[in-house]
């Protein structure tokens, strides 16, 4: 069976400020656990109008305090920003608040532009090309294994001490990250909204062939993670999908600004071209009523073999994006959550 998860952005919409966003994905990440969803990932971006979500392990440990089961996860720490002890005292402080459900998700892209990598890192760009040995270092503090005999920081410790360990997952969009996955024998997701599934099937059939299995995880497990939206019919899911084609092409022009409402206006005047790029938008993403989205889902699985699918979905209206986690819920028949209430 096929699990289904949650990828979250914390998105900016016209009308709401910030703090609503952020406030918007703890409601969400309770709400997805209520309905039965796997885990909920929070993501990384920096100095992006359209993208709230700055600081995944902050909101983690938020989500935490207001969930019980749902794994709680970050996709992803942009590991070259940072320090690979920093970040490792961080999860399992997270994996200490919620054992056995903190996932640790990493990638190596800046989730920002070249200025602002620089302004988070000075060195980001010396830090990508040691992405391996960072991971490795990771590896070390976070699972407790041994540093390289010669490494300079082999007696450092990384604390809190635990009996637990978050799950350490590598996202990406080419064979290279499926390639370093496969090295250290981590879990894999490719990020399918980014690239709008090019290249997917052909990373995680290379993540698989190359695969060196690890104590923690003897064989090896992909996913994707797929921008979808469902609605009960074909029209309004589409309605609702016009603000995310106008800043797709606001995106391509370099230009990122909060989702407008769904009956707002272009932000310019469309050209033939820019019509014809929206019609295709239409056929090419996973939009529509939910039986054709979730058997589009479910196709995308079973070609790729995948373990699980993140879903991760936009919409102007919260209540939009609730109802088509909702309906996704029901199609792949998950067990909603059983609250203590309804159980006696």
């Amino acid at each position: 069976m096929i699990r289904l998860s949650v990828l979250d952005q914390s998105i900016a919409v016209e009308g709401r400020d910030h703090a609503a966003a952020i406030r918007e994905s703890l409601e969400l990440a309770q709400f997805c656990e209520q309905l039965g969803y796997s885990r909920f990932w929070v993501s990384e971006h920096h100095n992006h109008e359209t993208i709230a979500g700055s600081s995944p392990e902050i909101l983690m440990a938020a989500i935490a305090a207001t969930t019980t089961r749902i794994r709680i996860g970050s996709a992803g720490v942009m590991l070259p920003h940072y320090s690979s002890l920093k970040v490792a005292e961080q999860f399992k402080t997270l994996e200490a608040l919620a054992p056995g459900r903190i996932d640790l998700g990493i990638g190596r892209a800046p989730g920002s532009d070249g200025r602002t990598a620089f302004a988070l890192n000075p060195n980001a760009a010396r830090a990508s090309e040691q992405f391996p040995q960072q991971i490795r270092d990771l590896l070390a503090w976070t699972t407790g294994g041994a540093l390289p005999d010669d490494h300079p920081f082999k007696n450092v410790r990384a604390h809190p001490e635990i009996e637990t360990a978050p799950d350490i997952w590598l996202l990406g969009t080419s064979e290279y990250g499926a390639q370093v996955a496969a090295h250290f024998g981590l879990p894999y997701c490719f990020a399918h909204f980014i690239t709008d599934g090019a290249g997917a099937e052909q990373a995680i059939d290379l993540y698989r062939s190359v695969y060196r299995p690890s104590e923690r995880f003897p064989e090896p497990i992909a996913s994707v993670c797929v921008w979808a939206l469902a609605a009960e019919t074909e029209d309004e899911a589409q309605y609702q999908f016009t603000p995310r084609a106008y800043s797709r092409l606001l995106r391509d022009r370099g230009i990122r600004q909060p989702i407008a409402k769904p009956d707002s206006a272009p932000p310019y005047e469309l050209s033939l071209l820019d019509e014809r790029a929206i019609e295709e938008m239409r056929k090419t993403h996973i939009v529509g009523s939910v039986d054709k989205v979730a058997s589009q889902l479910k196709s995308l699985a079973e070609s790729a073999k995948l373990d699980e699918v993140v879903v991760l979905t936009w919409a102007h209206d919260v209540e939009v994006r609730r109802r088509s986690y909702e309906l996704l819920a029901q199609a792949f028949h998950i067990a909603p959550m059983v609250t203590q209430s309804a159980a006696e």
